[in-house]
C-alpha cells in the first residue's frame, strides 16, 4: 500500500484488439487517396476494424478479463464500473455498464455509462478519483469500454479524412485507493460547444431516422456539416486549449519531492489519442518536448477513448514509460472536448 492511504492509482490496464484489419493499401484502393497521403499525411497504416461478432460491450468484457488477469484484485473487489463503451453498442436504450459489470463477476458493484466522445477515458479517471476522494466507500473503480465506430466511416467522403483511422478495439483500466504505483495526479477537462453539431451521423436520431432510404443515401455514416466553422475554430483554438489543459493538470498535480511544481519540463510520455502525424507532433513541440516522448500508434488505428489505455501498453512495450516517468494523457474529441491528466509512473 502507498504511504499516501487515499493516493489513487492505477492498479492495471487491458485491452482487446479484434482479429480483422485495414492496411494503408485498403484504405487507398476505398479512398481513392494516393498511398503517400494515407500513410504520411493521414498516419494510417494500419488500423483494426470490427468483425461479425465484434460487438463493443462484449469486446469491453473481454478488454477487462485482460486488465484483471495481470493483478491480485479480484471484480468482487470493484466497487463502482464506469462503462466508456461508445453510443453504437449492441442495443439503443441499454445500459452498459450493467451488464459489464455482471458479466466481469463485480456483483458489489454499482455502475454507470459515460460518454464524452474521445476524451471519456479522461474524463473517467478524474472521475473515479473524485468518487473515490468524496466517498471512503469507494475503493476500487474499473473503467472499460468498447468501440466499433468504424462502422460510420464513409471512405467516399472526402469531407471525413480526418475520420479514416477509426478502428474498431476496447480498453480497461482499475483505480485503486492506496495503490503504492502510478498515482494519478491533476486533470483539467474543457469543452466548446458550439462545434456541437459539426460532426455528426444526420439519420441517427429523433430528427431523422436511419430509414432505408436514409440508408442509401449515405446519411448513416459520419458526415462533417460545417466544415469551415470547425476547422476555422479548430485551427484557432485546438493547440491552445490542449496546451492550457496540460499546464492545468501540471498545476493541480502539486509539487515534486523536492518542493517545487510540474512544469511541461518534467514530462517525460505523452499518451495523447491518435492524430494526423502534423498535430501529433505539433503538439510535442508546443509543450517543448522531444518527438521520442510519445507513441504513435498509426498501427493500430484511432480506437476513440481507449486510445489512452492501448498508449499505455504501447509506450510500456516500446519502452517509452518507465518506472519514475510524469505521464501527460490527453484526449480531445468531435463536439469538441479536451482534457488532460498527469500519472506518476511506477512505485510512489
Amino acid at each position: 500500500m502507498s504511504e499516501n492511504k487515499d493516493a489513487v492509482g492505477i492498479a492495471s490496464v487491458g485491452i482487446y484488439l479484434p482479429k480483422n484489419y485495414f492496411t494503408a493499401e485498403d484504405i487507398a484502393k476505398e479512398s481513392g487517396l494516393p498511398l503517400d497521403v494515407v500513410r504520411n499525411k493521414l498516419g494510417i497504416e494500419k488500423k483494426y476494424i470490427s468483425g461479425p461478432d465484434d460487438h463493443p460491450n462484449e469486446m469491453a468484457l473481454k478488454a477487462a478479463k485482460d486488465c484483471f488477469s495481470h493483478t491480485d484484485i479480484k471484480p468482487d473487489e470493484v466497487d463502482v464500473v464506469l462503462c466508456t463503451t461508445e453510443e453504437w453498442r449492441e442495443y439503443l436504450l441499454w445500459t452498459s455498464g450493467i451488464h459489464l459489470a455482471y458479466e466481469i463477476g463485480a456483483r458489489n458493484a454499482w455502475a454507470m455509462d459515460m460518454h464524452m466522445r474521445c476524451c471519456t477515458s479522461i474524463a473517467a479517471v478524474k472521475i473515479a478519483k473524485d468518487l473515490m476522494n468524496s466517498d471512503k466507500d469507494i475503493n476500487t473503480v474499473l473503467i472499460a469500454g468498447g468501440y466499433a465506430i468504424d462502422k460510420f466511416i464513409n471512405f467516399k467522403n472526402p469531407k471525413t479524412t480526418f475520420l479514416f483511422n477509426i478502428g474498431a478495439g476496447a480498453g480497461a483500466m482499475l483505480l485503486r485507493r492506496g495503490f503504492d504505483r502510478n498515482h494519478i495526479l491533476g486533470s483539467q477537462l474543457f469543452s466548446d460547444g458550439s462545434m456541437s453539431k459539426d460532426v455528426i451521423v444526420p439519420a441517427s436520431g429523433t430528427i431523422q431516422h436511419p430509414t432505408d432510404k436514409a440508408v442509401r443515401e449515405g446519411k448513416f455514416y459520419f458526415d462533417l456539416v460545417n466544415p469551415e466553422s470547425m476547422k476555422k475554430k479548430l485551427n484557432e483554438s485546438s493547440m491552445d486549449i490542449w496546451v492550457w489543459c496540460s499546464e492545468q493538470a501540471l498545476k493541480k498535480s502539486g509539487n515534486k519531492p523536492d518542493g517545487s511544481p510540474y512544469t511541461k519540463a518534467d514530462i517525460d510520455f505523452v499518451n495523447m489519442v491518435l492524430v494526423k502525424p502534423s498535430a501529433h507532433y505539433g503538439l510535442l513541440d508546443r509543450l517543448g518536448l522531444s518527438h521520442d516522448k510519445s507513441v504513435y500508434t498509426g498501427n493500430i488505428g484511432h480506437i476513440g477513448e481507449q486510445d489512452t489505455i492501448i498508449s499505455i501498453k504501447e509506450g510500456i512495450k516500446q519502452d517509452k514509460l518507465k518506472d519514475g516517468d510524469l505521464m501527460l494523457m490527453l484526449g480531445a474529441g468531435i463536439g469538441y472536448v479536451w482534457g488532460a491528466t498527469c500519472v506518476k509512473w511506477g512505485p510512489c
